[in-house]
Order: structure tokens, then C-alpha cells, then sequence
């Protein structure tokens, strides 16, 4: 019986300056054939200048259904929002 292919998490950077993002996943035995699996799937109209793959065992998550408490001690933080001060008129972008 054969072992199957680990499963790898694949992100693009579609132009400089930009962040990767999550394009999906793939199966590969290894990083250097996951990198041209991806490279095959997800930018053959040249849609990326730059890949990640990362073994999807590797990649630790919190789960939606635990968002309320997880999340939880954030909202007790409020100083971290600006809602006690008044912007200036001249500041933008923030």
C-alpha cells in the first residue's frame, strides 16, 4: 500500500510589494515539487511573481467555531482603537 502525497498549502504574491495570499491547496511528495506543482497550477497566465508552499500539518489555526472566545480578550483592549481622541482633520489613511 502506497503512503499518499502530504498535502501543501499554497500562497502567490501577485505583484512586488503586495502580500502572498492563500491560493489553495495541493499534493506533492516534496517542497521542490509542491513549488512546481503550484507554479504549473496557479500562475500559468503569469499571475504571480512570487510562491510560498508550506506543509498544510505544519500550519496551526484557530477554529471559526471558537471565535467568540478566542477572540474575546482583544475587545477588553480598547485603547488600542482611536475612539478616545479626536484626528485631527489634516491625518489621512487612518
Amino acid at each position: 500500500m502506497t503512503t499518499p502525497w502530504p498535502l501543501w498549502e499554497v500562497f502567490v504574491r501577485s505583484r512586488r510589494g503586495l502580500s502572498h495570499t492563500h491560493a489553495g491547496s495541493l499534493h506533492a511528495p516534496d517542497a521542490e515539487m509542491a513549488l512546481r506543482n503550484a507554479r504549473d497550477l496557479y500562475t500559468r497566465r503569469g499571475e504571480g511573481v512570487s510562491l510560498w508552499v508550506v506543509p498544510a500539518e505544519s500550519i496551526t489555526a484557530s477554529s471559526p467555531d471558537e471565535k467568540d472566545p478566542f477572540f474575546e480578550p482583544a475587545a477588553d483592549k480598547a485603547y488600542r482603537h482611536p475612539t478616545f481622541y479626536a484626528i485631527p482633520d489634516g491625518v489621512k489613511h487612518l
